[in-house]
């Protein structure tokens, strides 16, 4: 099974353990279905202008942006960053639950992780099939 690390570096957002347990799922669920069995994974929660300026340094984009993936190699799969705040924002915006927020924007890091992008029509089409997929084995609903 996946090993996931959290590191909360933000102090607006609250994230309940039981948020946690589940993003841990979310993890492992979406690492089975991609076939990897082991190997871990970082999810750091931090604040809009930190993702900010991780998204300028990495992508040259000079705004905050939800979550960004950093992959490293099949034993550490790599990094997922979530803007804890935009999370909130997201959830009141879209009107479902801060944990479904969160559960989702794990597993679309995690499908970076594994390689997955939306940059064209297919590809975006292919992970959001991927990312209900999970959300819906897991029960999470938009409610």
């Amino acid at each position: 099974m996946i090993n996931v690390e959290f590191n909360n570096q933000q102090d607006k957002v609250e994230i309940q353990q039981e948020i946690l347990e589940l993003l841990k799922k979310v993890a492992a669920t979406a690492a089975e279905l991609e076939g990897y069995s082991g190997g871990e994974v970082s999810i750091a929660f931090v604040s809009n202008q930190q993702i900010k300026e991780l998204n300028n340094k990495y992508r040259n984009k000079n705004e905050a942006t939800d979550v960004l993936s950093f992959p490293i190699d099949e034993e550490m799969l790599g990094d997922i960053i979530i803007s804890a705040k935009r999370a909130a924002e997201q959830a009141v915006e879209y009107g479902h639950s801060l944990k479904r927020e969160l559960a989702y924007l794990t597993v679309h890091g995690m499908l970076h992780l594994f390689g997955y992008d939306h940059y064209s029509k297919d590809e975006k089409n292919e992970m959001r099939q991927k990312e209900e997929r999970v959300l819906t084995q897991l029960g999470i609903s938009r409610d």
